[in-house]
């Protein structure tokens, strides 16, 4: 008889890891703190529940990092591709979801599966013995962040996840505003004007910084001190480096074209996001902030089209931890010193919900195979998955880690007779690699149900 493998968090690295187990035929035993003890963010105790933006990035596996990543998930099975695809919302060349119909369903599927056991409650402790897969994400209990503390003999890194506000849609002026994707981007009509769009004058933009950066914010506990992700800075955090760093990033006003004012160029634009199904919810594309509750409704209510907008829910800052994985886990994504517990997902370094659902793909595979007394080893560095792999079990440098989102630069270069490619070779060359090593990889791992 196979022992279980249990896992510590329900999240998305948590789920898929316990869906893979289940496909290979091992026993699962998931256990959720939530929503028994909740967290900063979490609303519910759903699995795969998601607290940030309802983005899973670019779905282009032909020119995207993460494109490639997606495509390697749904090659494996993966439940959380899966659900993603079901409930899919417009969204130009980029994967967003329905957040609550999304978990919901992750949480169904993994209730109706028979090899799957819940076992709700808080796990305390690092456990001395058995099979586990640590997949507690960037919310990680203090009381298992302190167990993890002792066993690792070093310091969890820490830094700061923001998130940005969500917008009743009934509640924003499209008198001023307008539906566009950026460069109208996508395959139809729907696809073409996913975004909804509020344009800035200079003036206006310029008011808009000097509220941002004069806003109350957010207090961070004594010893603490705020270390950012570059890809989730607070919005204030990037006004503070330069006021034109927006308006070159989230609020570029470029490949858009005002309906109401086709001959006027705006000077800086804000994006907002469909957030639901029913296209009542809207998320401020980039917008995460630290800003107080208060001065985030002044502030966001100086943005044309946001001047009445009603708030579903004001951003915040939460902390994050992680291991400084390259000195702590091998190759097989076991802790080094105890190898019968495994990480998986946010905590193992990496950064985004696809790329933390892929460790929980490949801890879940590995582990259902170590139980079954055979070894599976990770894919190859080319692929998108075993560069993220090789990048936080070794490939980074233990000295300066930091998370990590799938990207290019992690993948062996690709040459060309005469020198370096162009992007636009070069990355589909990535991708057709990849795509072909990944399969072979899949060929020869043991079989899933």
């Amino acid at each position: 008889m196979i022992e279980p493998v249990h896992i510590i968090g329900a999240g998305l690295a948590g789920s898929e890891a316990a869906w893979q187990l289940a496909r290979g035929g091992v026993p699962v035993i998931l256990h959720e703190m939530r929503p028994g003890v909740g967290t900063f963010a979490h609303r519910t105790g759903d699995c795969a529940e998601m607290v940030c933006s309802n983005s899973f990035r670019s779905d282009d596996d032909q020119m995207n990092a993460v494109g490639q990543l997606h495509w390697e998930m749904r090659a494996a099975g993966g439940l959380i591709m899966a659900m993603a695809d079901r409930h899919k919302l417009p969204a130009g060349g980029a994967l967003a979801v329905d957040r609550d119909a999304f978990s919901a369903d992750v949480t169904a599927a993994l209730r109706a599966e028979p090899l799957v056991t819940f076992a709700p409650g808080e796990i305390a402790d690092l456990p001395a013995e058995g099979r586990w897969i640590v997949a507690t994400g960037p919310l990680t209990s203090d009381a298992l962040a302190q167990s993890i503390r002792a066993a690792t003999g070093a310091e969890a890194l820490a830094f700061f996840d923001a998130i940005a506000p969500i917008v009743h849609a009934e509640t924003i002026d499209m008198g001023v505003a307008w539906r566009q994707s950026r460069y109208d981007k996508g395959d139809t009509e729907e696809e073409r004007t996913a975004y909804i769009n509020c344009p800035m004058t200079r003036d206006e933009y310029e008011a808009f910084i000097d509220a941002l950066l004069a806003a109350d914010k957010a207090e961070f506990r004594e010893g603490e001190t705020a270390g950012y992700f570059d890809g989730c800075l607070p919005i204030e955090v990037m006004a503070e480096r330069g006021r034109e760093t927006l308006r070159h990033g989230p609020m570029k006003p470029v490949g858009l074209t005002n309906a109401h004012k086709p001959t006027e160029k705006p000077y800086a634009v804000v994006q907002l996001r469909r957030d639901n199904a029913l296209g009542t919810l809207y998320n401020i594309v980039g917008f995460q902030t630290k800003m107080k509750y208060g001065a985030q409704t002044q502030v966001f209510r100086m943005i044309p089209g946001l001047q009445d907008a009603g708030f579903a829910r004001l951003g915040g800052i939460h902390r994050n931890t992680f291991l400084n994985a390259p000195t702590l886990l091998d190759d097989r994504m076991r802790l080094r010193t105890r190898p019968h517990l495994r990480f998986a997902g946010q905590v193992t370094g990496v950064e985004g919900y696809v790329e933390s659902a892929a460790m929980g793909l490949l801890a879940g595979r590995m582990a259902a195979a170590e139980a079954r007394g055979q070894d599976l080893p990770p894919p190859p560095g080319t692929t998108a998955m075993g560069a993220l792999v090789h990048h936080i079990t070794g490939g980074a440098d233990a000295r300066t880690f930091q998370p990590m989102n799938v990207n290019f630069g992690l993948f062996p270069p690709i040459t060309a007779k005469g020198g370096r490619r162009g992007r636009a070779a070069r990355y589909p060359a990535y991708t057709e690699r990849a795509k072909q090593d990944f399969a072979a990889w899949l060929a020869t791992a043991p079989a899933q149900a």
